[in-house]
């Protein structure tokens, strides 16, 4: 059987036309058989926070400043040298306030990128050592002017497209961004 090109075309397309049915059925059991092992999988993967130390206390040279906002006279600092990016999403570090009154408030702090939630682990003493923070809930990160500190560490620094920074220096540029962008008092 000798076909022409335009017979043998046609005979191609009458063909997939006629086959197109049975194979888009088959694509939905398919992802119908596949989703159950999908739920499964992802819901067997139960986060856990892993362990971590505590830092040393941190020093003036170490405190990276971060701008918040206009509307705040407090100053905010990181220590760069207490931030660890954890495998379980968490980005650890100590943060030192200053307030314009001139106390000054010394934390260790998880911000988990994935939630966008923030945790004090520990809270820094006038004698250098840590007391162990009372309560290790996680609170949801907002806009409000009081903790603007949190959403600028959350948004700028940690989890800058809501997920962890993938490297140490990714977030030792977004504070020296800060820093630069920053008006200085």
């Amino acid at each position: 059987m000798n076909l022409s090109g335009r017979a043998c075309c046609a005979w191609i397309l009458l063909w997939m036309f006629l086959a197109a049915p049975s194979f888009a059925q088959s694509i939905p059991a398919e992802a119908e058989r596949m989703a159950p092992r999908f739920e499964e999988d992802y819901d067997a993967k139960k986060w856990e926070e892993v362990e971590h130390q505590l830092p040393l206390p941190p020093k003036a040279e170490n405190l990276a400043e971060i701008y918040v906002s206009a509307a705040t006279e407090h100053r905010f600092f990181v220590d760069i040298n207490s931030i660890s990016l954890g495998k379980d999403g968490v980005a650890r570090y100590t943060l030192v306030v200053k307030a314009s009154g001139g106390a000054t408030n010394v934390s260790f702090e998880g911000i988990r990128c994935e939630t966008r939630e923030r945790r004090p682990y520990a809270f820094g003493r006038s004698d250098g050592r840590w007391s162990k923070a009372r309560s290790n809930a996680w609170v949801y990160i907002r806009e409000e002017l009081a903790n603007r500190h949190y959403a600028t560490l959350y948004k700028e620094v940690f989890c800058p497209d809501k997920i962890i920074a993938p490297r140490m220096t990714d977030v030792h540029h977004a504070l020296r961004h800060q820093q630069d962008g920053a008006p200085r008092r």
